[in-house]
């Protein structure tokens, strides 16, 4: 159910921004992807990962964004949520493109996360 949740999140947000923004599709894309994320690693680890200390000030932007997406301001929410994005999840980013790097072995992908690993 999680996975597909956050599918269906993903999918919306994506439509919700072909389409110019459209902040019924980006709210309702955002409320699923949040509700899948609970479905797949459960609430107590959802809440432990989004109230770390070291990462409250990209949770509040992240968060942030939401409330205002929800708010009908699109553009704002979804600019406030990708910095909130990047600062929560950077330290993933460098195990991120190291997988890809090794598993397509694409010169250019295998040299970004020399640099960033």
């Amino acid at each position: 159910i999680g996975v597909g949740l956050v599918g269906f999140g993903l999918f919306f947000l994506l439509f919700g921004m072909l389409l110019y923004f459209d902040s019924v599709l980006l709210a309702f894309g955002n409320i699923l992807f949040l509700s899948g994320l609970v479905f797949i690693i459960g609430f107590r680890r959802t809440f432990t990962f989004f109230f770390q200390r070291p990462k409250m000030k990209g949770t509040s932007f992240f968060l942030g964004g939401v409330i205002i997406v929800l708010m009908r301001w699109p553009l704002l929410g979804m600019l406030l949520e990708a910095y909130g994005f990047i600062s929560l999840f950077r330290s993933f980013f460098p195990v991120a493109f190291g997988f890809l790097g090794s598993l397509a072995n694409i010169p250019l992908l295998s040299k970004v996360s020399g640099a960033l690993g």
